[in-house]
């Protein structure tokens, strides 16, 4: 369709050579996050997981232009995996945010030369308060390696950019480093689904991770007993507009199930419907879910089984609710 609406315009073409240097840089890239996972120095990624896991104050990223927008997103990265972090502008920072800083914090500081002046006057300052540096930088000798605790670098040879100048190569390279820590800090902390949601309370994600089925349950459930006949059966389903009915013995403990299925299939079968109770058209122990269950559990539940709605119980057993894959 886009090439259809694009091909309207005058002069409109698709330029092989485009093409070709979208492939090349992906490869280049690809190429170089290859030559980095082969060259990392074990030493300085362990002391910098290390200065991470037992900071007892905020991981903070710096960094100026491309490298703090990257900065940012490795910050949030860190933030929603359970490393409490958060960017500062090193401008800014050197203009009174120092504030923000306590002894109790980590700086990884961000500069692919090493060399950007706004972020070496930090380090003075960082110096003076007692703050652990990482550096992320493309050259090891630079001056800011070589005021840092621990030294990530690139192993880039060149950027994608033709001139060599444009930040690309560098920024993807200092994104997967961070991502990259951000993952073993959470398999060091046994970082589960469950700790993530609590930091992703919104969306459908923390929905699925954070709700349990008594939040979503129909509190309103068709029932029968076991001695009901086929047409208090049908009158009890069609009342309460689920597609089933739970059946129920003379003291009220649950002992079957009945949906709209059972019915076609004892339409076809019994040739006595006058005589049909519930108990002979029930489905015996049907599946059900205590109602403390997490939804995520009850939706995995239920596709597992093949089936849409599951009988929800309380603390004795007794029906509570009802559960729908798309409640």
């Amino acid at each position: 369709m886009s090439d259809t609406l694009f091909s309207t315009l005058p002069g409109y073409s698709v330029p092989p050579d485009n093409i070709a240097s979208i492939k090349r840089t992906l490869n280049e890239q690809a190429d170089a996050l290859h030559t980095l996972a082969d060259h990392i120095d074990p030493v300085h990624y362990q002391q910098a997981l290390t200065l991470m896991s037992q900071c007892k104050g905020h991981v903070i990223l710096s960094g100026m232009g491309k490298s703090g927008h990257v900065g940012r997103k490795i910050s949030a990265t860190l933030a929603s995996t359970g490393t409490p972090s958060f960017f500062i502008h090193p401008a800014e920072a050197f203009h009174g945010d120092l504030g923000m800083i306590t002894p109790y914090d980590l700086l990884i500081l961000i500069s692919a030369s090493g060399e950007t002046d706004e972020i070496l006057k930090l380090i003075p300052s960082l110096k003076a308060f007692g703050n652990r540096i990482i550096a992320l930088t493309n050259v090891g000798g630079s001056t800011l390696a070589r005021h840092a605790d621990a030294v990530l670098e690139l192993m880039m040879e060149s950027e994608s950019c033709p001139n060599n100048l444009a930040p690309t190569t560098s920024t993807t390279l200092t994104m997967a480093i961070g991502d990259a820590l951000a993952i073993a800090l959470m398999q060091q902390r046994q970082f589960q689904p469950t700790d993530f949601a609590r930091y992703h309370p919104g969306g459908s994600l923390g929905r699925r991770l954070l709700t349990r089925v008594a939040d979503l349950m129909q509190t309103t459930v068709p029932q029968v007993q076991v001695s009901a006949t086929f047409r208090e059966v049908i009158q009890e389903i069609t009342g309460g507009c689920q597609g089933m009915v739970a059946v129920n013995d003379a003291a009220g403990r649950l002992v079957g199930i009945i949906t709209d299925g059972d019915l076609r299939r004892a339409l076809a079968k019994c040739s006595g419907l006058d005589t049909c109770t519930a108990r002979d058209i029930m489905t015996s122990d049907p599946i059900t879910l205590p109602q403390d269950t997490m939804i995520a559990d009850a939706e995995r539940l239920m596709q597992q089984a093949r089936i849409s709605a599951l009988l929800v119980t309380g603390e004795g057993q007794d029906v509570v609710g009802l559960i729908r894959i798309f409640d």
